[in-house]
């Protein structure tokens, strides 16, 4: 009997088992390969892991590089002088530059190739500096920090180019009289605030500058700190209309609600009385 009992068990599994196996045999195939898409959500749930270390190391490589790109010419500075470690800072940076008294520039080809030939210039310093379109950052400007006569510098859409790198152009105060901010999309009215140092500036572009709210009042705001700065780029009406909006409809509510209180005041008067 207890045999029989261990048997039935066993018999059970295997019925359950059987059935299992027919109602598998008789469930439909599936129609066709898998969709693409799914294809792709699949290798990406499965690569996860490697594509965000994919991502995490780029952006790493992407700061390297950066940083790598705008360190100090010491040891150029130190056996050349500044003049010429300023240059090949600047060439580095497939930039272009003119030297103090000289009528040629300087510029790297579409390769970033440059001639050797401004080593001849130890003694001449440079007066006129492109930068535009370079990764040039506040350290990068520790290179260019000794050209004391500089007297333009175009910076136009540099993406690093930020608050803080305005707040150091204050060591040519004495000389520049150019400046191109055009296109720099990390520039605020915190960095042009700053810009009040330059006493000699006469020309200044702040065309396009994304993160600039009311430029035609910071326009207006740096004539009064630089009067003999033509700045250029910005409209005295730009970004204003809406904040002229936003006052008219304060003082409309304004005189709705003065209106309102006055006409409801002989009323407050007699229920109180």
């Amino acid at each position: 009997m207890a045999l029989s009992l261990l048997i039935k068990p066993r018999g059970c599994i295997c019925t359950c088992l059987t059935a299992g196996c027919r109602s598998l045999s008789t469930a439909p195939a599936p129609s066709g390969p898998p969709k693409l898409n799914s294809k792709l959500v699949l290798f990406l749930c499965q690569r996860f892991h490697d594509v965000e270390q994919m991502v995490f190391w780029s952006s790493r490589l992407k700061n390297w590089i950066l940083r790598r790109k705008n360190v100090y010419y010491g040891y150029t500075q130190g056996r050349y002088g500044d003049n010429i470690a300023a240059a090949y800072y600047i060439l580095s940076m497939k930039g272009g530059f003119r030297f103090a008294g000289q009528s040629d520039w300087f510029r790297t080809n579409h390769r970033g190739k440059f001639s050797w030939d401004f080593l001849n210039f130890p003694d001449v310093p440079v007066e006129e500096v492109d930068l535009s379109g370079t990764v040039i950052n506040y350290s990068g400007l520790n290179n260019i920090a000794n050209q004391r006569g500089l007297r333009s510098l175009s910076l136009r859409g540099c993406p690093q180019v930020d608050d803080w790198f305005l707040s150091r152009l204050h060591m040519f105060r004495d000389s520049l009289e150019e400046l191109d901010l055009s296109h720099c999309p990390r520039i605020t009215v915190g960095g042009l605030a700053s810009l009040h140092n330059l006493r000699k500036l006469r020309r200044l572009d702040l065309s396009s500058l994304p993160q600039l709210q009311s430029p035609g009042l910071v326009r207006m705001l740096l004539e009064e700190v630089l009067p003999h700065c033509h700045i250029s780029g910005v409209e005295y009406t730009q970004g204003l209309a809406e904040t002229d909006t936003h006052t008219d409809t304060q003082t409309e509510t304004t005189q709705l609600t003065e209106d309102h209180t006055h006409t409801q005041g002989p009323h407050r008067q007699t229920l109180t009385q």
